[in-house]
């Protein structure tokens, strides 16, 4: 296979999970766990997923580039797991979905201020073609709504976005440095000490024995898939490809739903949703063509 499609199709994989998760999260809390446990449940289970793996592949980190992995800790796994699943379950998930659009955008910025990206014309156009894409979706969805009723919840997923987004690109470093298992690792072990206060008191609160079938299936699928394999797989990418690139893959999320339901027969194909998946897909092109050095590599 070749090694430019490989990172696209893990950025495929991993927001064709985010896309499912947003449901399936809605379903698990708060009836069966409050938002900050299931965030520790989710964090201990991928540093015993991460940290398995990587005692098979051990690298050693320098000491150096322990501060940056702590706050990639903070950025990609406490706040923005925190932020997202409490502002989830305080919000509706079209509303998430919409106002995580905003996330291709703060990793522009932020690649700009840190990483000193050249911000381009094409770049912008293509950020801007997915967010029509995107919106065009969820807003003819028709059960959205911006009020005070979900206002808290707006604003702790847009936190999140934002948080995420810093992560995406004060990672990339460490990704031209170590392999993608290294730096998971030690990000979730930081992460792991960052959540535990907050999740301690809802973790210590869940009833097991209370978890249907099914709510067991999601739960591992929170857990396994939404966690850990959705995290690798973007890291994978981001250690071939820029964060703007990494980031506009969200816009897929809303339209794989979209696909997925019209599959399983619980939505129809119109135009709306056929011109929805062009302005994605050139917006996703368009940032993708502008190439990026990485590793002595185009």
């Amino acid at each position: 296979m070749s090694s430019n499609l490989k990172p696209h199709l893990a950025l495929f994989g991993a927001n064709l999970i985010y896309g499912a998760n947003y449901s399936i999260a809605k379903d698990v809390m708060p009836n069966f766990i409050h938002p900050f446990g299931l965030v520790l449940c989710r964090v201990i289970g991928a540093v015993v997923l991460f940290w398995f793996i990587y005692a098979f592949s051990y690298e050693k980190v320098a000491k150096k580039d322990f501060l940056l992995l702590g706050l990639c800790g903070l950025f990609g796994v406490a706040a923005n797991q925190l932020m997202f699943l409490y502002g989830l379950d305080n919000t509706t998930p079209i509303n998430a979905g919409i106002i995580m659009v905003s996330n291709p955008i703060m990793v522009l910025i932020a690649s700009a201020i840190i990483l000193k990206n050249k911000i381009t014309i094409t770049k912008v156009s293509g950020i801007a073609l997915g967010i029509i894409g995107a919106l065009l979706l969820l807003l003819f969805k028709g059960n959205f709504s911006f009020g005070s009723e979900n206002l808290k919840g707006d604003i702790f997923i847009f936190l999140n976005a934002m948080s995420y987004g810093i992560y995406l690109v004060i990672a990339v470093p460490l990704m031209r440095k170590y392999k993608p298992i290294t730096v998971m690792s030690w990000v979730f072990a930081f992460g792991l000490i960052m959540v535990f206060p907050f999740g301690f008191e809802e973790f210590k609160q869940i009833e097991w024995v209370s978890f249907t079938p099914i709510i067991w299936w999601k739960f591992i699928f929170i857990v396994v898939a939404t966690t850990f394999l959705a995290y690798l797989f973007n890291i994978y990418g981001l250690k071939r490809l820029s964060p703007s690139i990494v980031s506009t893959y969200i816009y897929l999320q809303p339209l794989l739903a979209t696909l997925i339901a019209i599959w399983v027969g619980k939505d129809s194909l119109d135009m709306i949703k056929i011109s929805a998946a062009l302005f994605i897909f050139t917006g996703v092109y368009l940032v993708s063509k502008t190439k990026r050095k990485v590793n002595g590599e185009w």
